[in-house]
């Protein structure tokens, strides 16, 4: 099929109209994308600094310029798209129904996703502390934005989700400066309580690690069934709870044998009755 001079000059010419139309539209894209790329590693840059300077928790702060620099980068795309004449109520459907789909399928790590948004914000703990949670005790060495590393006291590493962890009760052992010393010792019923407490308090008074404000205290718990139960409680700094609780158990029995202070053990009574 041929075409007529009339025809290829028609065509030539839509075509000139339409090059005048596009390409300054692609050059203003390309200029708006080019700038626009500039401005955003600017500000991610930026960004970075700012939350480096607040000293921050280095995976909130990845996790935060990385979801900047996503959301900027999103922005610049649509604006060229704006330029390049794409409707926007079809962009921002396709959009929809892509997050709808991907939070479908990435439910569960979705929730992991928002529970360690809340820990690295909140720091209900931080790496360092000692924690107990989900049924596990340990130290925490590593907080990612998913999953929690724990190294329990016997040297196992525990990877709990951060969204159980975020829905559920923790407990903070290392988060205050001092702790309690609790600990649990039973007498014989002849004893003299006034010579037992005095015996206690004088090893808690010798112990440098012990605090005297709050002073140590020995008070009669229980009538228990082969004795009565003293609870001797005492404040120390966090890091001495263990020790502290350690050598005091030692010293307190070698100080009861040392002065006659029963400690005694479960008896039975047994009656032999002759017909």
């Amino acid at each position: 099929m041929e075409l007529s001079p009339e025809t290829l000059k028609s065509i030539l010419d839509q075509a000139i109209v339409l090059a005048y139309l596009i390409i300054p539209t692609l050059i203003y894209a390309t200029l708006f994308y080019i700038v626009g790329r500039f401005v955003v590693n600017k500000l991610v840059k930026g960004f970075s600094r700012l939350l480096d300077a607040r000293d921050a928790n280095p995976s909130l702060n990845s996790f935060l310029v990385g979801l900047v620099k996503a959301l900027l980068y999103v922005s610049l795309f649509i604006g060229m798209a704006t330029i390049l004449g794409v409707p926007m109520s079809s962009f921002l459907a396709i959009l929809g129904a892509a997050g709808l789909a991907i939070g479908l399928a990435l439910q569960g790590s979705l929730s992991n996703f928002a529970g360690g948004v809340l820990i690295l914000l909140f720091k209900p703990f931080k790496v360092g502390d000692v924690i107990e949670g989900q049924g596990n005790a340990g130290k925490v060495v590593k907080i990612d934005i998913l999953y929690t590393h724990l190294h329990t006291f016997d040297n196992k590493e525990v990877v709990i989700p951060n969204g159980n962890l975020a829905n559920s009760e923790v407990v903070n052992m290392t988060s205050q400066p001092t702790r309690r010393v609790d600990l649990n010792v039973g007498v014989g019923y002849s004893t003299d309580l006034n010579k037992s407490r005095a015996v206690i308090l004088e090893i808690l008074k010798n112990d440098e690690r012990v605090h005297a404000d709050p002073e140590p205290v020995v008070f009669l718990k229980n009538f228990g069934d082969s004795s009565l139960d003293l609870t001797v409680r005492a404040w120390v700094d966090t890091e001495n709870l263990w020790p502290v609780y350690f050598d005091s158990m030692e010293k307190i029995k070698a100080a009861f044998e040392s002065n006659e202070i029963e400690i005694p053990f479960p008896q039975r009574v047994v009656y032999s009755q002759k017909d």
